[in-house]
């Protein structure tokens, strides 16, 4: 049995999630509060698996609750919020800096067309984040330190241009991409494509959000987009990605892969049939397979290939299958990775 602190301030929205959770038969809701301030006080006497949070409440909100019980008492942490409210979203983002594992929308009524995708959205992802064992976060500085030095790596004979970078990450995967984009410099070479697994509605503010510490541009793609190199480029919610034989980006509604649309196996499959050994293939953390057969693919036509490592990792289910599969040339943290690409690049 998942035992969950709900925390909105809302009396309606309270009871509704209530509801929810306590309709599924794995998981009971073991209380309920107002605040951030109640929160980390219920936390000490109720000890929940998990704890839903809202963003907008009175005397402390959602974000420093969750920078605070993360610094204390580490407990997964689940955003629930409005997705169309552009303020929620911002501050839901930095919840997940501050260490929250996932962000979802806020089921609305019964009779909503999304109802049944977002209370199913919202089940699942609780019994995915009780699975979690977190760690307590210090609080960092959001300013970047340098990207650590990277011995000269061995390309194996890679001689030919690098012309794109393709990125697949999941659970734990926003703070990850953050570490990276933060790092590549301004005039990086190549243009990067990224999957991240996230619920609709969250991708946009996602992007706003990356371009606070990025050092490149960050997009939402567009089809037929030419890639530019120094740019980074996001899947919109619900569309594959990939490039065509121009090396445009391919948008497309192509059937889910792994349940997942994006998915990192389509982008990673596409960039292996175009661009060959002139990509590389990052894949980070992230539950699930999705993305490691299609890194193997990726690193047997020449392709350069990192996995992040087990102990960065929030959940090392997608880098761990690609190591399983020796689909990785290396397997770094994400400030190692950052620092190989811009060597690799500059490099090519």
């Amino acid at each position: 049995m998942i035992e969950v602190l709900v925390v909105d301030d809302s009396p309606v929205a309270r009871e509704f999630l209530v509801y929810l959770l306590d309709s599924d038969p794995g998981i009971r809701v073991v209380g309920t509060v107002t605040n951030g301030k109640q929160a980390i006080e219920a936390l000490k006497e109720k000890k929940p698996d998990v704890i839903t949070m809202d963003i907008h409440m009175p005397e402390m909100d959602g974000f420093e609750a969750t920078r605070r019980i993360m610094e204390t008492s580490p407990t997964p942490i689940v955003i629930v919020t409005a997705a169309e409210n552009p303020r929620e979203v911002g501050i839901s983002f930095r919840a997940i800096e501050a260490g929250a594992l996932a962000v979802v929308p806020r089921p609305q009524g019964l009779g909503h067309p999304e109802f049944e995708s977002d209370a199913s959205e919202l089940i699942r992802t609780v019994k995915l984040m009780s699975e979690i064992k977190v760690v307590r976060r210090w609080n960092r500085s959001r300013t970047a330190p340098p990207a650590p030095a990277v011995r000269q790596l061995d390309v194996n004979g890679h001689t030919s241009e690098i012309q794109v970078v393709a990125i697949g990450a999941s659970t734990g995967g926003p703070i990850a991409l953050q570490t990276i984009l933060s790092r590549l410099p301004r005039d990086f070479a190549a243009p990067a494509l990224i999957v991240q697994h996230m619920a609709p509605g969250f991708t946009r503010g996602f992007v706003d959000w990356l371009n606070h510490d990025a050092r490149v541009p960050v997009r939402l793609a567009a089809h037929g987009e030419a890639l530019l190199a120094g740019h980074a480029y996001v899947a919109p919610d619900g569309f594959q990605m990939g490039v065509n034989v121009t090396g445009r980006i391919a948008l497309s509604h192509d059937a889910p892969e792994y349940g997942l649309r994006p998915s990192v196996s389509f982008l990673f499959r596409s960039l292996a049939e175009v661009y060959g050994r002139r990509s590389v293939g990052v894949l980070l953390t992230g539950m699930g397979k999705d993305g490691a057969a299609e890194l193997q693919s990726m690193k047997q036509r020449g392709a350069i290939t990192f996995a992040q490592d087990e102990e960065s990792s929030v959940v090392h289910g997608m880098p761990g299958e690609a190591i399983k599969l020796e689909a990785a040339t290396y397997v770094l943290p994400p400030d190692k990775i950052a620092a190989a690409l811009q060597s690799l690049v500059k490099n090519a």
